[in-house]
């Protein structure tokens, strides 16, 4: 067998490695997506009015990125550590907002175009590096790292707009529903064809994180503020838990494994 040969195996193997720690996008897939940027946002003030902010910004910087080495290590896709890694770019990107706004006094009206400006400039980057923006075609080292900077700016900008929209006279309620509305137009636009897979995917996945983040803190926040008075405590924990459940079914059932062979096949 020739060295060229050998080379050529061992590319194709890393390839199909790297894509594997990637999930299918189901259904599942959004609904712990929401879930997550809830939590995040609940688990970022909980632990900022517990601890204070920055022992907070700091254990949540070690917590992220413990959790995103383990993922980039990770031989394939599994469905705890890659969750385990969302988790915690959601409450990082919280905390990140929030330095901005409370830390710096910078308000939402400019931190949220500097965010999407950032966000911005990594898709620009990305594709000019890799002329792609499709999480089907992460099969390097390079373009996950695109991947994951790209995940944590739009946690970044959705606590933002999400904030942003909240106190401009929506309410966290009212935003909620904007945004239960919004992340349904990438959806119909990309059903009917006007809007590219790619566009539609990453314009709902911005969405998701002021959307989850309303319905949280309109369930945590007291009545003054327009919530349900429920917490930030118990709504963290009961969010958690329902994250566990659903990464728990995907880890069994592993719905959402790219390319996964049948179990009798006994591959791993």
């Amino acid at each position: 067998m020739s060295t060229e040969h050998l080379t050529s195996r061992r590319r194709t193997t890393t390839a199909t490695h790297v894509a594997s720690k990637v999930p299918e996008v189901t259904v599942c897939f959004w609904v712990i997506k929401v879930l997550t940027t809830g939590m995040g946002e609940t688990a970022s003030d909980f632990l900022a009015q517990k601890l204070g902010p920055v022992p907070a910004v700091g254990l949540g910087g070690l917590a992220l990125a413990a959790s995103l080495a383990l993922q980039l290590t990770a031989r394939r896709y599994v469905a705890w550590i890659y969750w385990t890694a969302i988790v915690m770019v959601s409450v990082f990107g919280t905390m990140a907002a929030d330095i901005l706004h409370v830390g710096l006094g910078v308000p939402y009206t400019i931190s949220t175009p500097l965010f999407m400006l950032a966000l911005a400039a990594v898709f620009v980057l990305w594709y000019a590096s890799e002329r792609t923006l499709s999480i089907h075609s992460i099969r390097t080292r390079r373009r996950e790292l695109f991947y994951w900077a790209t995940v944590l700016a739009t946690f970044a900008l959705g606590t933002a707009a999400g904030d942003l929209s909240a106190t401009v006279g929506l309410g966290y309620l009212g935003s909620a529903v904007l945004y239960a509305v919004a992340i349904a137009v990438p959806a119909v636009l990309h059903r009917w064809s006007t809007l590219g897979a790619v566009a539609a995917f990453w314009s709902a996945y911005v969405i998701t994180r002021p959307l989850g983040a309303s319905v949280a803190d309109w369930m945590a926040l007291g009545h003054t503020r327009g919530g349900l008075g429920l917490g930030l405590g118990p709504v963290t924990l009961s969010w958690t838990v329902t994250i566990i459940g659903f990464v728990a079914y995907l880890a069994v059932s592993r719905a959402d494994v790219p390319d996964s062979p049948h179990p009798a096949s006994g591959a791993e």
